[in-house]
C-alpha cells in the first residue's frame, strides 16, 4: 500500500518493523557487500497475504520468514514474500533475507542516494529513498525500528555507524565492527562509513561526542569542530535532553555537495573542514537534525519543513549566541533575499520537485523567527521542549505543530500559519525581532 504521496512506490504501511539486525561483510577494491538481514515485524490491522520489502538490485540467496524458507520474487526494487497462509493481524513475524552484491546508489533527482563507493571506502547518506541501496526495508520514515549492524571490513579500515560500538573482534586481517541503535530509526537515517579514519574526542561527558576523520585533516578538525560541545549545550537548553547516548561526525576523504545527518552521526566532506570554521553554521545544522528529524521524525515527506526549518533557525541561534549575526538580522537577510525569488512553493506542502529547494529551508527559518515574534520567547522555547518531549522518539504532521503552538498562546494563529505555511506569497516579517536569552 502506498504511503507517502512523494513516494508512492516505497514502503507499506500494512506492517511495523520493530529492529533491524544487519550482519555484513564488505570488501572495499570490488566493492563486495553479502550478508544477511533479519527483520523483527508486528502485522497491522488486517492479515497479510505479501510482506513487500524495499531493495535493490542485489543477489538474493535465501529468504526465510518466521525461520522457514519463503516464497519470494524480486524485481523493480522490491522483494515480495509470499506466505503459505496469511499471517494474522496484529501477530509478530521475522524476515531473513541473505544477500551479495555490488552496492550502488539509488538514481534521483538530487544525485546518487544510499550506499556510495569512495576512492577509498564507502559512505551512506540515503535521505530520502537510499536505504534500500544497501539493506532490504519498510522504505518509509514513519517506520523507525532499532538497530543492530556487524560489518566485517578489512582491519586498515575504520566503520562507523549509527548508535554504540559494542565490540570490535580482528580477526586474519578482518575486523568486525558491531554497533547498537537502540532509539526508534528511520530507514533513511541508518548509516554505516568506511575509511581510513582517526578519532577526534571532542566530549566525553555525558553525551560523548568524536570526529572520524582522515590523519591529513585532523589540525583543521580540531579548529573546525571546536565549538561542537558549546552548540550541544546551548541546544540541550534550548531544545531540551539531547534524543540519544553520543553524537559522531564523520568527514570524509572527498568532497560532498552538502553534508548529510543520520541518527546519531552526520557525514561532512574534505571541502566542508578548512580551519576556519567557514562551516561552522552546517555543524550547527546537522547537530539540530538530531531533535528535529532523527528524535522526531515526520510522517512523510510533505512535511519536510519541520526538519530543515527548524535546523535553520537552529544555525541562526547558534551565530547569535556566539557572537555573529542576531537571529533577527538572519531573519530580515533571508527575508529580503526571499522576496527576490519566485513566491511558487508551500512550505507545507512543497511537492517532491522543491522539497529540497533552497527557499524551503529560510522560509522555514522565517517561520519559526516570526513565530517567535507573534508569542514571545518564552512561550516560544517552551513550544520547542514541548514539542520534543512530547514527540521524542516519535512521529509527527505540520497539524501536530500549528495544534501544539496554539496551545502556547492566547494569540489566535490560524492566520499566521495559512499564510506562512499554505500560501504562496512571503508574508511580511513583522517589527518586532527578539533576541535569545
Amino acid at each position: 500500500m502506498p504511503t507517502d504521496p512523494y513516494f508512492p512506490t516505497h514502503g507499506d504501511s500494512r506492517y511495523h518493523v520493530h529492529r533491524y539486525e544487519l550482519t555484513l561483510d564488505y570488501r572495499p577494491a570490488p566493492n563486495r557487500l553479502s550478508g544477511s538481514a533479519r527483520l523483527t515485524c508486528l502485522g497491522g490491522a488486517e492479515p497479510l497475504t505479501e510482506v513487500v520489502l524495499d531493495f535493490s538490485e542485489f543477489r538474493v540467496n535465501r529468504v526465510l520468514l518466521d525461520g522457514r524458507v519463503a516464497r519470494w520474487s524480486h524485481r523493480a526494487g522490491k522483494l515480495r514474500l509470499r506466505p503459505a497462509r496469511p499471517l494474522p493481524a496484529g501477530g509478530a513475524f521475522t524476515v531473513e533475507v541473505h544477500y551479495s552484491g555490488n552496492p550502488r546508489p539509488v538514481r534521483s533527482e538530487w544525485g546518487d542516494l544510499g550506499w556510495e563507493e569512495l576512492e577509498d571506502g564507502s559512505l551512506v547518506a540515503s535521505q530520502p529513498v537510499g536505504a534500500p541501496s544497501w539493506y532490504p526495508c519498510n522504505d518509509r520514515p514513519a517506520d523507525k525500528a532499532a538497530y543492530l549492524v556487524s560489518l566485517t571490513a578489512p582491519s586498515p579500515y575504520a566503520v562507523v555507524a549509527n548508535g554504540r560500538l559494542l565490540a570490535r573482534t580482528v580477526r586474519a586481517g578482518s575486523t568486525t565492527w558491531v554497533y547498537e541503535q537502540p532509539a526508534p530509526t528511520a530507514s533513511y537515517l541508518a548509516t554505516v562509513q568506511i575509511g581510513h579514519y582517526q578519532q577526534l574526542v571532542l566530549a566525553a561527558g555525558s553525551v560523548p561526542q568524536v570526529v572520524h576523520m582522515p590523519a591529513r585533516l585532523a589540525a583543521a578538525c580540531v579548529a573546525d569542530f571546536t565549538r561542537q560541545p558549546a552548540m550541544m549545550d546551548l541546544f540541550t537548553e534550548l531544545f531540551g535532553p539531547y534524543p540519544f547516548g553520543e553524537y559522531a561526525v564523520v568527514v570524509t576523504d572527498e568532497e560532498l555537495d552538502v553534508p548529510v545527518e543520520a541518527q546519531g552521526l552526520s557525514t561532512f566532506g574534505a571541502n566542508h573542514v578548512d580551519g576556519r570554521r567557514s562551516s561552522e553554521r552546517l555543524i550547527a545544522h546537522e547537530l539540530a537534525h538530531q531533535w528535529f528529524g532523527n528524535s522526531v521524525t515526520i510522517a512523510d515527506w510533505r512535511h519536510i519543513w519541520l526538519n530543515e526549518g527548524f535546523a535553520k533557525y537552529a544555525e541562526w541561534l547558534w551565530s547569535e549566541h556566539s557572537g555573529g549575526r542576531t537571529a533577527a538580522q538572519h531573519a530580515a537577510f533571508a527575508h529580503v533575499r526571499l522576496g527576490r525569488l519566485p513566491q511558487d512553493l508551500v512550505l507545507a506542502n512543497p511537492g517532491r520537485s522543491l522539497m529540497f529547494d533552497d527557499r524551503l529551508y529560510q522560509r522555514g527559518g522565517l517561520v519559526m523567527h516570526a513565530l517567535r515574534g507573534v508569542i514571545g520567547d518564552a512561550a516560544f522555547f517552551a513550544l520547542l521542549k514541548e514539542w520534543t518531549a512530547e514527540h521524542r522518539y516519535g512521529v509527527v504532521t505540520t497539524a501536530d505543530f500549528t495544534t501544539l503552538a496554539q496551545r502556547h498562546t492566547h494569540h489566535p494563529l490560524h492566520a499566521f500559519f495559512t499564510e506562512w505555511l499554505y500560501g504562496t506569497a512571503l508574508p511580511p516579517l513583522g517589527s518586532e525581532f527578539p533576541r535569545a536569552g
